[in-house]
Order: structure tokens, then C-alpha cells, then sequence
């Protein structure tokens, strides 16, 4: 019997791969945000007290552009997490992998580049 019958959804064996993947992207995101979050708890103890007073300036200046954009990477990974814990969800419904635009399945590269994305290459074109 051949298969000429487009797939509307991927199997469950297939769901339980692009599950594995997305499991160890997330441990790997959780332990990067971890990372981030205790860079920022840190306090910044460079030993600059017994610097000139402008030097101190200039370290402060610089730890606090370094705390921002420290503060950005940690707000990009949680958004990442979210993404990917979504797509676990996805997952779970079975619904993971469908197109949000086309409702056409996602190419398995898409999936594997960007596991949490929820549109094909060809919706993803037409935003553009």
C-alpha cells in the first residue's frame, strides 16, 4: 500500500526523539540561566578600593554595563526555557511539529535546528 497520503502529525516514536532532544537542550539551558543568575548575585569584589578614585569610576561604569547585559542573556535563556517547555507540552498534545501558520508538518530539520519553533521555513519566509 503506498504511502501517498500527506502525514498530518509525527508519530509517537518520532515525538519521543524530538523529545530527547528538547530534554537536553533545556538541561543544558537550565545550567547556562544558573550560570547567569549566579554571575549577577555575585558582588563585584575586583579588589579596586585601593585604586585613584577614577579608575574606580570607570570599574563601576564597566560592572554595571557587564550586570546589564548579563541581565539580558538570563532574560534571553528563561524566554528560551519557556519556549522549550511549550514545546514539551506540544509534545504531550501531539500536536508538536504542526505548522502554526500552514498546519502542515514542520521539516524534521526545522525541528532538530530549532526544536521549539512552531513555524515551517516556508511560513517563517512569508513574516519577512
Amino acid at each position: 500500500m503506498a504511502e501517498n497520503t500527506e502525514k498530518t502529525r509525527y508519530s509517537d516514536s518520532e515525538l519521543l526523539e524530538f523529545k530527547a532532544i528538547i530534554l537536553e537542550k533545556l538541561r543544558i539551558a537550565k545550567e547556562e540561566l544558573s550560570a547567569l543568575t549566579k554571575t549577577l548575585s555575585n558582588s563585584n569584589a575586583n579588589g579596586t578600593d585601593d585604586t585613584a578614585g577614577t579608575f574606580k569610576t570607570l570599574e563601576d561604569g564597566s560592572a554595571t554595563l557587564e550586570k546589564e547585559q548579563t541581565n539580558q542573556l538570563a532574560a534571553r535563556q528563561k524566554k528560551f526555557i519557556d519556549n522549550l517547555e511549550a514545546a514539551l507540552v506540544r509534545i504531550e498534545n501531539k500536536t508538536y511539529g504542526i505548522c502554526r501558520e500552514t498546519g502542515k508538518l514542520i521539516q524534521k530539520e526545522r525541528l532538530k535546528a530549532v526544536p521549539h519553533t512552531t513555524l515551517s521555513i516556508e511560513a517563517k519566509n512569508k513574516q519577512y
